[in-house]
């Protein structure tokens, strides 16, 4: 072997190796390479965004001009900038991601080809020094006003500069990770070494106006060794505020902000990242921050869909409690963003609630954000509507398309997480998975029709019978509170409880954190099995939210319902009232919005006979779930029903 690889091969080792001698998450994830989904809710969800979604949006990128771009900063084509924004240059970075993680499950070598195809792009589109910026590469001094006249001059107000970098350090470590090729990494190393060569104390101060860089640093960091990235990415926490603007979260030194406010997909990017930095550096005063600043969103500014953001205006969070249905934002990208920063929580804390939040998001305010077919998108996803919402093949502003495409492929990677002798079952998701586990190696399977219906039975298959203990989830769904905290509770205190079995045998439910922990030997074969009763629940909301005052929203497991136009009389959804005595039924419709459980129940209404007649007729109603809706068409929608 060449002394000069085996020197690159020591200091790459040494590196990682000094990863591990630092603080991390207590928690650790289980990759979602390791786990393979078989169910019928998510897997055909994930090959779809392999074979059509990702597709789609490289397409996308090439009739926009986002890819020629590069071609044009690089000098291989001729023209000028192409796109709309000067951060179309992420949307490409995170189509390559997600591109990146699918060819993990589903091997692509045409797919590989094409990504590579474009890493060559993105190499000669970078200027010498490292910048990679193609608006300013091609425009020069012209570039888009939102960029100024000269380098990070306007980082922190709208020029996307550190956040196209940002998100091309995510694509660039999912691609070294996915091929082993560094073709990529170099480049954004490269860009890194730039950004740390020009910003810190006493160098340039300014911080991004759109957070995401920091996200970027820490993965940089974690597959190079470096710390400089890691430190980088805690420099531009920390040198937020204290006079900067709300609206990137700028006001106030992150350390001392206590409530969401501003533009929520910056924030959810700089919570993500204040939690990584809170477990790399075990810092006690990032933790305290984003603990207060998750009670105040999952306490006063949370929809029952997961989403988060109230304001179109500055695509924003709102007061506490405002929380309008038909004007809500809820931006795709805020719900994914949710997911980010909640599961760091838990890697944080190791408890359940954390998941509360993120399956509801999940399962409602996130996957609503692509159609059923996965070739046309939300970008807010409001609670309501009259028909003015109609899903779309493409945006201006594609952020939230291509989010999509690059968190789809990772959901097996939420199922589990695991710390010592400890394994986390979090989702209930039919799959196998292989962990190693304290040195051992073990084999999981699920069986499971979740969300649709709540047996879960696990199989373990351990190498050699072994000790270790199972935290397994009871969803907060199935002990009668909805969600953390006093936001939204269910109508009937009674429910049914969940029951546990091991080899068939009923164990005591005692929980911890929100788990039932399971702590013996276990031999290849044993097999838990987890009963969740899931019948169909009435929630209203804390007075506090005007919004939902007198009305109720159904939900059955971990989904939230709404009324759409296609499946209710005169097509008309908004005038249905729901007396919250009524009995509900619910049954599954293989033929229907591509197999969903439906809810039934009876409304009273006039006959519309005539004027003068003034008899009260009974009409059935239709509920589908939230994250099917809009795709028949516009029209009529609604989540929370009017109430007697």
């Amino acid at each position: 072997m060449p002394w000069l690889l085996l020197l690159i091969i020591i200091g790459f080792v040494i590196g990682m190796s000094s990863i591990k001698r630092m603080n991390d998450y207590s928690i650790q994830p289980v990759p979602f390479t390791s786990v393979k989904v078989t169910d019928e809710f998510w897997a055909p969800r994930i090959k779809r965004n392999h074979d059509i979604t990702i597709p789609i949006a490289f397409e996308k990128s090439r009739e926009t001009g986002r890819i020629k771009n590069f071609k044009v900063a690089g000098g291989l084509e001729d023209g000028s900038f192409c796109s709309l924004y000067p951060f179309d240059d992420s949307d490409v970075f995170k189509i390559v991601e997600g591109a990146c993680y699918s060819i993990q499950t589903y091997p692509d070598p045409d797919l590989e080809a094409y990504i590579d195809t474009l890493v060559y792009y993105f190499g000669e589109a970078q200027e010498d020094d490292g910048y990679l910026y193609t608006n300013r590469t091609i425009l020069g001094d012209s570039a888009h006003k939102w960029a100024g006249n000269k380098r990070w001059e306007l980082v922190n107000e709208l020029s996307h500069e550190l956040y196209n970098l940002g998100h091309m350090f995510e694509a660039a470590v999912a691609h070294y990770q996915a091929t082993g090729k560094r073709s990529f990494l170099n480049i954004a190393i490269k860009a890194a070494d730039l950004v740390d060569r020009d910003f810190g104390p006493g160098k340039i101060e300014l911080v991004p106006g759109h957070q995401e860089i920091e996200i970027g640093l820490v993965k940089l960091y974690r597959v190079t060794g470096d710390k400089k990235y890691l430190d980088l990415a805690k420099f531009f926490l920390e040198a937020r505020g204290p006079d900067g603007e709300a609206y990137s979260q700028a006001h106030e030194k992150v350390i001392d902000q206590n409530e969401a406010i501003g533009h929520v997909v910056r924030a959810m990017y700089m919570y993500s990242a204040m939690a990584d930095v809170a477990a790399l550096e075990n810092d006690d005063s990032y933790m305290e921050a984003i603990d207060k600043i998750w009670e105040d969103v999952v306490f006063r500014k949370y929809y029952i869909t997961g989403g988060v953001g109230a304001s179109r205006h500055g695509e924003a969070f709102g007061l506490a409690y405002e929380l309008p249905n038909l004007e809500a934002y809820c931006e795709t990208c805020a719900a994914i963003g949710n997911v980010f920063w909640n599961y760091r929580l838990f890697l944080l804390h190791g408890t359940s609630g954390y998941y509360d939040v993120l399956e509801r998001t999940l399962y409602n305010g996130l996957i609503s954000g692509v159609s059923l077919s996965g070739d046309r998108f939300f970008y807010p996803n409001p609670l309501e509507s009259y028909g003015q919402h109609e899903r779309s093949p493409w945006f201006g502003c594609a952020c939230c398309p291509a989010n999509i495409t690059r968190f789809i492929p990772s959901i097996p990677g939420y199922i589990y997480a695991k710390k010592a002798d400890r394994l986390y079952i979090n989702l209930f998701i039919e799959s196998t998975a292989d962990i190693e586990l304290n040195g051992e190696m073990l084999e999981i399977e699920q069986k499971t029709r979740y969300p649709w219906e709540g047996i879960v039975e696990i199989e373990l298959k351990p190498e050699k019978a072994t000790t270790f203990e199972l935290f397994i989830r009871i969803p907060g769904w199935a002990l009668n509170r909805p969600v953390p905290g006093d936001l939204y509770r269910f109508y009937e205190d009674n429910y049914l409880k969940a029951t546990l079995f091991v080899n068939n045998q009923k164990q005591e439910i005692t929980l911890q954190e929100g788990y039932v922990v399971l702590k013996q030997k276990w031999n290849r074969g044993d097999i838990i099995r987890l009963e969740l009763p899931m019948p169909v629940r009435k929630i209203i909301a804390h007075e506090k939210v005007k919004a939902d005052s007198g009305r109720v929203a159904l939900q059955r497991g971990p989904v939230v319902y709404c009324l759409e136009w296609p499946d209710n009389i005169n097509r008309q959804v908004s005038k249905i009232k729901l007396d919250p005595e009524t009995k509900l039924s619910a049954d599954y419709r293989p033929d229907l919005l591509d197999g969903i459980y439906v809810i039934n129940g009876i409304t009273p209404g006039h006959n519309r006979i005539s004027p003068n007649d003034p008899e009260i007729v009974f009409h059935e109603f239709t509920a589908i779930p939230y994250y099917a809706w809009a795709n028949r068409g516009p029209g009529e929608m609604t989540i929370w029903m009017v109430s007697f």
